[in-house]
C-alpha cells in the first residue's frame, strides 16, 4: 500500500481585489486620456514642423493608446471569477498583454530607427520652434502619466508594460526637447533623427526585458529571484522528509508563485506536521500556492517519467 496526501495552500497573497483593481483602472484611465490628447498634438505638430522625432514620439503614443486600452481591459477582465474550466480564472491574460505590449514596442522602435537612418542620409529642414513647443507639452503630459502609473507598475507585468510605454514616451519627449533646442540654437537638423535613434534604442532595451519576462512566465520557468536548489535544500532539511523529487516552481501571474513536489515521508504520523512545515518554509521564498504529494516509499516504477 502507498499513502498519498496532498497539501494545498491557496493563500495567494496577490492583490486582485475590487478596490485594488478600481485604483489601477482609475490610474490607467487618467493616463489613457492624457496620452490621447498628446498623440493628437504631436501628430499634428510633427507634420507641421516636419519633425521625425515628433512623429516617432507620436508613433509611440499610438502604441501607448492601444497598450493602455488593452491593459485597462485586461485589468478589468482578469478579475472575473474562477470557473471549473479555468481554475485560475483569467489571471494570465495580463501576461499575454505584457507580451503584446513589449512586442509592439520592439516593432515600433525598429521602424523608427530605420526611418531615422533614411532621414540621416537625406536631411530635411525642421521647424525647431514649433517642435520645441509641442515637445514641452508632451514632456509635461508624460511626466504626469508616468507619476500616475508608477505606484502600480511594480505589482503587475501587465501594468509594467503600460508604464514602460509611458516611460518610453517620457524619454522620447526629453530627446525631442533636446533636439529642438539644438536645431533652434545651431540649425543642425541632424539632431532630429539622431535623437529618435537614441530614444528608440533605450526603449528597445526595456521592451526586450518585458518580452523575455513574459515568455518566461508563459513557459512556467523558475522565477529569476528564486533558486530551485535552495528550495530543494529547504524542503529536504525538514524533519521527516527523506527526499523530494518532481520539484517545480513557477509564476502563475504577477505576484502569484506556485510550487509542487513529491516528498518521501515514511512515517504516517509525520505527514500533517511535514505539510505544515513545508507551507511555512515556502513562505520564506514568497511562494503562496503549494501542492505536495506525500509518499511513504519510492514509486520509481509508477513515476519513471518523473525520475528520468
Amino acid at each position: 500500500m502507498h499513502s498519498h496526501e496532498h497539501g494545498h495552500s491557496h493563500d495567494h497573497g496577490h492583490s486582485h481585489g475590487p478596490s485594488d483593481g478600481a485604483s489601477q483602472g482609475g490610474r490607467l484611465r487618467i493616463a489613457l486620456a492624457i496620452t490621447l490628447l498628446v498623440l493628437v498634438a504631436e501628430l499634428v505638430g510633427g507634420f507641421m514642423a516636419n519633425s521625425l522625432t515628433l512623429l516617432a514620439d507620436a508613433g509611440h503614443m499610438l502604441t501607448d493608446v492601444a497598450a493602455l486600452g488593452l491593459t485597462l481591459f485586461v485589468t478589468w477582465f482578469s478579475r472575473r471569477p474562477e470557473t471549473p474550466k479555468r481554475t485560475y480564472g483569467y489571471l494570465r491574460l495580463e501576461i499575454l498583454a505584457a507580451f503584446l505590449n513589449g512586442g509592439a514596442l520592439l516593432v515600433i522602435s525598429a521602424l523608427i530607427i530605420w526611418q531615422a537612418v533614411v532621414r540621416m542620409r537625406q536631411p530635411e529642414p525642421v521647424a525647431g520652434g514649433l517642435m520645441l513647443v509641442i515637445a514641452l507639452v508632451g514632456l509635461a503630459s508624460n511626466i504626469v502619466s508616468a507619476r500616475t502609473l508608477h505606484p502600480a507598475s511594480e505589482s503587475s507585468l501587465n501594468l509594467r508594460g503600460a508604464y514602460l510605454h509611458i516611460l518610453g514616451d517620457l524619454l522620447g519627449s526629453i530627446g525631442t526637447v533636446l533636439a529642438a533646442i539644438i536645431i533652434r540654437t545651431t540649425g543642425w537638423h541632424m539632431a532630429d533623427p539622431i535623437a529618435s535613434i537614441i530614444v528608440s534604442v533605450l526603449i528597445l532595451r526595456s521592451a526586450w526585458s518585458l518580452v523575455r519576462e513574459s515568455v518566461d512566465v508563459m513557459l512556467e520557468s523558475t522565477p529569476s529571484h528564486i533558486s530551485l536548489g535552495a528550495v530543494r535544500a529547504q524542503l529536504e532539511a525538514i524533519p521527516g522528509i527523506e527526499a523530494v523529487h518532481d520539484l517545480h516552481v513557477w509564476t502563475v501571474t504577477s505576484n502569484v508563485i506556485a510550487m509542487s513536489t513529491h516528498a518521501i515521508v515514511r512515517e504516517p504520523e509525520r505527514h500533517q506536521h511535514v505539510l505544515e512545515h513545508i507551507l511555512d518554509a515556502m513562505r520564506l521564498f514568497g511562494i503562496q500556492h503549494v501542492t505536495v504529494q506525500i509518499e511513504q516509499q519510492e514509486m520509481y516504477e509508477r513515476e519513471l517519467h518523473l525520475h528520468a
